[in-house]
């Protein structure tokens, strides 16, 4: 598993890869972030300061579900990666018919629906923005493969005008650096924020990359943006205005 937070106004944050024990994966991103001498930490480095910070840690079966043994089998089997709601199905039958006509990332052919990334991003009534995403990754990636999640500037960024967090193929959002564009045209092109972030979906995703974002300004607009065929989301107002969605 790995995690991020940023903290917008004073530009601090904290990430997290390689975690196998830590239940809260976000809350060992805000500990390095605001009680280490470093924003990083990654595998066994990571692991024993969240030993030494006394945060909660859980065997590997906590972790497991069946859901996921059998989606992890299927991806072992068609030597695949499964990625973030490229193809919604109701269920793994659809792998078998997808098989002769596979859509692929990085040379490699995606065959079922699996969101595996949450991402949070804030303002309050100052206009201070935050973020923070976790994620556990591609499933059947390769050991010691990082995606975007941790990175500061790619799956997560805050500064004094916006909050950023992203979701999807996390080596195109690398390449993208797509959380941070999107505040970069902000303030180098003077877009608002939903300008701003349909910009970066369509202009910084390369090679046909899927990706998702949602984000936060400072004036306290909310805005999203996805190239995908969906994108689970949900935002909540100080005035009690509510809402989720999934599709466009």
């Amino acid at each position: 598993m790995e995690a991020s937070i940023m903290d917008g106004p004073k530009r601090r944050y904290g990430a997290v890869s390689g975690l196998t024990t830590v239940k809260n994966p976000v809350s060992l991103a805000r500990l390095v972030m605001e009680k280490s001498p470093h924003s990083y930490l990654a595998f066994s480095g990571a692991e024993e300061f969240a030993r030494q910070q006394g945060v909660e840690l859980m065997e590997n079966e906590y972790f497991i579900t069946q859901d996921n043994v059998g989606m992890l089998k299927l991806a072992k089997e068609a030597n695949a990666i499964l990625f973030d709601y490229r193809i919604p199905t109701t269920g793994l039958e659809c792998c078998a018919a997808e098989a002769d006509n596979p859509l692929m990332m990085n040379g490699l052919p995606i065959n079922v629906y699996a969101p595996e990334t949450v991402g949070c991003v804030v303002v309050d009534k100052e206009g201070r923005c935050a973020a923070a995403t976790s994620t556990g990754g591609l499933m059947n990636k390769m050991s010691g493969r990082i995606g975007d999640s941790p990175i500061i500037g790619s799956g997560t960024y805050a500064c004094k005008l916006c909050a950023v967090s992203c979701t999807g193929e996390g080596e195109a959002i690398l390449r993208g650096t797509l959380a941070r564009d999107v505040a970069a045209v902000m303030e180098y092109k003077g877009l608002g924020l939903q300008e701003a972030v349909n910009f970066v979906i369509k202009e910084r995703l390369d090679d046909g990359g899927k990706a998702g974002l949602i984000a936060v300004s400072n004036k306290g607009e909310v805005a999203y943006g996805f190239n995908t065929n969906g994108m689970f989301r949900g935002c909540a107002a100080e005035d009690g205005f509510m809402e989720v969605g999934i599709w466009e």
